[in-house]
């Protein structure tokens, strides 16, 4: 009971926390609707911590679940970032 009271509430401060990060980095590197970015990514946690504390699923499900806006996140963020210049074949990307 005491471990179950503990993972809520370290899971309503991260997913608070991960809404908070990936709202200021939606907007610090120009990703589009920063605010539909973060409630994808907290979200998704919170999904993840309500089938880890209410629901018998198997431990890979919940670790997916919970993962999952943060890696459809991470792939936006690199389309954002990406040079628009082709690449050289036989050449490695500068690093600034």
């Amino acid at each position: 009971m005491v471990l179950d009271t503990f993972v809520a509430v370290f899971g309503l401060v991260t997913t608070a926390g991960l809404f908070g990060w990936t709202y200021r980095d939606a907007s610090r590197v120009s990703v589009s609707r920063p605010v539909l970015w973060a409630g994808i990514v907290a979200g998704a946690f919170a999904v993840g911590l309500g089938l880890y504390l209410f629901a018998t699923v198997p431990m890979t499900g919940v670790i997916l679940t919970a993962n999952t806006g943060l890696v459809l996140y991470g792939f936006e963020r690199e389309v954002v970032n990406e040079d628009d210049e082709p690449a050289e074949p036989g050449t490695l990307p500068e690093r600034e």
